[in-house]
């Protein structure tokens, strides 16, 4: 198949793009840059260069490909309207990652024992409001002759395996415990999100590609833990010794901006990934605090 992907260079983007092409299919990825061009065609995906803000080539691409994938961002309506745009008539699949941070709870680093699975309904924060009305417009065009389906990762830890390698907040924790010389998390820790392995992620959207009907929606989770669990775990892989450290808000905020640490860092985000396992996928990779102690992160 023909395959275009946005964020090509990417953590997410960038490891499904490399999967895809490692298996024959024929991928165009969307790079903003001569470098991350180059750093593409490592991986045997044919580059083309522009933004998200370049309607006309994002629909050109589309119009050229078989199956749209689109992992840049999860929450660029124009972009995502000039690809549906392109892809709307033709029955082809338009795979959009979105991210389980819109069940997210902003609780100050305190537990809740809220969980969500596909069905449940969801109220989201005002921050992530405009992604939850993003994600309805996405699945709408169900009814527009193409086969819409949304992927909604929780936390993804491991390496990644195209041109982009990290994901967002397990090297935020490691980066400030190197800097500070103990881990650190917002409040007391106890806030808890669902996590999935990279490695167990991208055979998701190849199942979504190859068997997801239109207007699907699937949670990606392998587990949970809370943000002390894992800084417990930097710890004693960078070998300090003693507790984490608990920052104020305030703290954890200059440290990572307001956003970040309001609706990633301290917040909860508890799902569970029951339709993706309907549809067959079988995640297995190492969990995340033995990937922290044992695995790619010691390196």
């Amino acid at each position: 198949m023909k395959i275009f992907c946005t964020g090509a260079s990417g953590y997410i983007g960038g490891s499904v793009a490399a999967r895809l092409a490692s298996a024959g299919h024929q991928v165009t990825g969307l790079v903003r840059s001569a470098e991350k061009a180059d750093a593409v065609r490592a991986f045997g995906i044919v580059p083309v260069l522009g933004t998200l803000e370049d309607g006309e080539i994002l629909a050109q691409a589309a119009r050229a490909a078989d199956v749209v994938v689109n992992a840049a961002s999860a929450d660029h309506k124009g972009a995502v309207a000039a690809l549906l745009d392109a892809v709307s008539g033709s029955g082809k699949a338009f795979i959009h990652t979105s991210g389980s941070s819109i069940v997210g709870e902003r609780s100050r680093g305190e537990r809740s024992d809220d969980i969500f699975d596909e069905d449940t309904p969801v109220t989201p924060s005002p921050a992530r409001a405009a992604r939850v009305a993003l994600n309805e417009f996405i699945l709408s065009h169900r009814d527009k002759g193409c086969r819409p389906v949304i992927v909604c990762p929780s936390l993804i830890y491991g390496i990644g395996h195209g041109a982009g390698r990290d994901s967002v907040q397990v090297p935020l924790l490691i980066r400030l415990a190197r800097k500070r010389g103990n881990a650190a998390h917002a409040g007391p820790g106890e806030n808890i999100w669902s996590n999935v392995h990279i490695d167990d992620l991208v055979p998701l959207y190849v199942l979504a590609i190859d068997k997801a009907p239109a207007g699907s929606f699937y949670f990606a989770e392998n587990g949970e833990n809370s943000m002390r669990d894992a800084c417990v775990a930097i710890n004693r892989m960078l070998g300090f010794a003693g507790p984490p450290t608990a920052m104020s808000m305030q703290e954890a905020a200059a440290e990572w901006g307001e956003g970040t640490t309001e609706d990633t860092m301290a917040s909860n985000s508890r799902v569970r990934a029951k339709r993706a396992r309907q549809l067959g996928w079988e995640p297995n990779g190492r969990g995340l605090i033995e990937e922290i102690e044992q695995g790619c992160y010691r390196n």
